[in-house]
């Protein structure tokens, strides 16, 4: 399926901005299941320099300075990607769960997809007692590695409310947990925090999801979003396997990614820092349409 993807994210200051750095990672994710058929920034005002480097887990990452003073900024990706990520046919299956452990734990590789580097706790998904005692519900011993995660999202699903006032970014994971409320972002760290309390490896995944308007209706401009799931290690043959607790979904041609990382904070799709008085205001219209 290729996707014409359209995210534009807008910053209004209350006063003058005279300097902006931003890193950005808004170009999609190139792999063996998803390929980048052209991608494009578009920023205003100009900025007088740009660096582009590839980040510690592979993702693509846009530096931007500006030194114009402005009172707008706006920041304009576009891409179409085709991704060939086919569903799961049939009952989820994979090793036993702990086989995936110790594999994972034995691993020498330093390489990006390398599983030894989510395996350990970060600030925001911190290891807890009881978010590992909730996904270990799903964990029994022997249980195929696919079909037990998968149970974790689908009770993440039905057993939390998805809220956008209750958390914000840096929300910790045990906060979201302990109220079972939150959105996607606080959801993946949830599920991140127990598999790695079991020793599995873990990756949060930011992106798009293509959504669909109800029968009917049109398909409003700029009503799509951001979008967080999991990517678990299910082992050396089956490698990287996306999950999504907000849906209780197996990832796969209907989710588009952006980057991968340990939690949010190494994925943030805009991040910097600006120098001006004042308070903002940020507004982010994102367009996920299906080109064939």
């Amino acid at each position: 399926m290729i996707y014409q993807v359209r995210h534009l994210t807008t910053y209004l200051y209350e006063k003058p901005v005279t300097f902006a750095r931003c890193a950005l990672r808004l170009a999609p994710w190139q792999g063996a299941d998803q390929a980048v058929l052209d991608s494009h920034l578009t920023i205003t005002p100009r900025p007088i320099r740009l660096d582009e480097h590839v980040g510690q887990f592979g993702e693509q990452v846009v530096t931007a300075t500006i030194e114009t003073p402005h009172r707008s900024l706006k920041i304009l990706a576009r891409s179409n990607v085709d991704v060939t990520r086919p569903r799961p046919v049939g009952a989820l299956g994979g090793v036993p769960w702990e086989t995936v452990r110790e594999a994972a734990f034995a691993s020498r590789s330093l390489d990006i997809a390398s599983p030894v580097h989510f395996l350990y706790p970060t600030a925001t998904t911190s290891l807890q007692s009881a978010i590992t005692a909730y996904v270990a519900e799903s964990f029994t011993p022997g249980r195929p590695v696919v079909e037990a995660a998968f149970d974790v999202a689908c009770r993440i699903k039905s057993q939390f409310t998805y809220d956008p006032q209750s958390t914000e970014v840096s929300t910790p994971a045990i906060e979201a947990f302990n109220a079972r409320h939150g959105v996607c972002q606080d959801f993946a760290h949830i599920m991140i925090t127990g598999l790695r309390g079991l020793g599995l490896p873990a990756a949060y995944v930011s992106g798009y999801l293509r959504t669909y308007p109800a029968p009917g209706k049109p398909r409003l401009e700029g009503s799509d979003a951001t979008h967080a799931w999991v990517a678990l290690w299910c082992g050396g043959a089956d490698g990287w396997i996306g999950f999504d607790p907000t849906n209780a979904l197996v990832v796969a041609e209907d989710h588009i990614v952006l980057a991968k990382g340990r939690d949010y904070a190494d994925v943030a799709p805009i991040g910097g820092v600006v120098l001006g008085p004042g308070a903002q205001v940020i507004t982010v219209a994102v367009d996920v349409i299906p080109a064939s």
